[in-house]
């Protein structure tokens, strides 16, 4: 209680205050730690606990580790100590846990929590439907996305574009348009993530023409304000299929400052058309951005170098060795006992 009035430092003084404290009281710091983003000293206080966790203890941790950095790994880590401890995983478990698969594609996982909320009645639950709809889709496995969405009783937006974005991700733009138009005939009002939902799928089918529809649409019919991530939709579809011009009107033409995705959609398109002004533009934009980023330096490198300009390919190496930036070597998880 005290965490949600007061600041961490606050919370954290009165915590140690208390002479008893019982599970309760640990699972309120550790809690509010999370909510705070403080996941690294809500594991150190979990581990520093001197009574029995419970699976609120647990359900905090994962909750909190969801999102973060190699957090996803982390979480399920902590699910598989909640098991040991012979602890059952309850509805906010299996929320956290499906987010974390989701980031991670990890699909025995996915099917494991999905065994489970069925033989123990929590499978209804719509937020635990929907979240399995997005993660099965993570995962490209459509036939999963299509027996869970058909189960469900009640589908508000949350579940229509756990659907369009499991089509998008696989690839079928042409069910996730269908989807988006069966969801608006079912009185379901589409919210921003839909409609980002939809620009993602026409951006991995190349269908300028009706991202450019439906970006319209969302802030005409809907009233809908356009996000950074609509925008790079938006410019990323154009920019695939060479509308450069269009593409960069659609950048200057932003609200808020472009984001380094953004100009890294125009930049990474620019590459496969050989098209150099505007790719020295979007580099110069990029690198002022993200400075430290070799991506920026290489990719640019590459565009002169498929063009025959071996001179400025040399200098903008000669500059990232300059500037200390150095391109890391590539890695890859490896999830064991999924």
């Amino acid at each position: 209680m005290y965490g949600k009035c007061l600041s961490v430092s606050h919370a954290r003084k009165l915590f140690d205050e208390i002479p008893q404290r019982n599970a309760v009281v640990w699972n309120a710091m550790i809690s509010h730690y999370t909510h705070c983003g403080k996941v690294k000293e809500a594991v150190e206080l979990y581990e520093a606990m001197d009574v029995m966790p419970n699976e609120s203890s647990f359900n905090a941790i994962i909750k909190g580790l969801v999102g973060t950095e190699d957090g996803s790994y982390r979480a399920i880590e902590f699910y598989r100590k909640m098991i040991e401890f012979r602890f059952k995983p309850n509805l906010i478990t299996l929320l956290a846990l499906v987010s974390a698969c989701s980031a991670i594609g990890a699909f025995r996982l996915i099917k494991e929590i999905h065994s489970y909320a069925f033989r123990n009645l929590i499978e209804p639950h719509p937020q635990l439907k929907s979240g399995l709809v997005e993660a099965y889709g993570r995962c490209g496995s459509i036939v999963y996305v299509q027996l869970v969405f058909d189960s469900m009783e009640d589908r508000d937006v949350v579940a229509w574009s756990s659907l369009i974005s499991a089509y998008a991700l696989h690839g079928d733009a042409e069910s996730a348009l269908k989807t988006f138009q069966e969801m608006e005939l079912a009185k379901v009002t589409p919210d921003d993530i839909a409609f980002l939902n939809v620009l993602k799928a026409c951006s991995h089918a190349g269908l300028a023409d009706e991202a450019l529809v439906y970006f319209k649409r969302m802030q005409g019919d809907y009233g809908l304000r356009a996000s950074k991530d609509h925008y790079s939709c938006l410019v990323d579809v154009l920019s695939r299929v060479g509308r450069f011009e269009e593409a960069y009107k659609v950048i200057q033409a932003m609200p808020e400052k472009p984001t380094a995705k953004t100009w890294g959609a125009l930049l990474g398109a620019c590459r496969n058309y050989g098209e150099i002004e505007l790719a020295e533009i979007a580099a110069r934009e990029l690198l002022m951005v993200e400075p430290e980023n070799p991506a920026n330096y290489v990719l640019l490198g590459k565009i002169y170098m498929s063009v025959g300009r071996q001179e400025e390919a040399e200098r903008l190496r000669l500059k990232m060795k300059e500037s200390g930036v150095k391109v890391s070597p590539g890695s890859s998880w490896c999830l064991f006992k999924d």
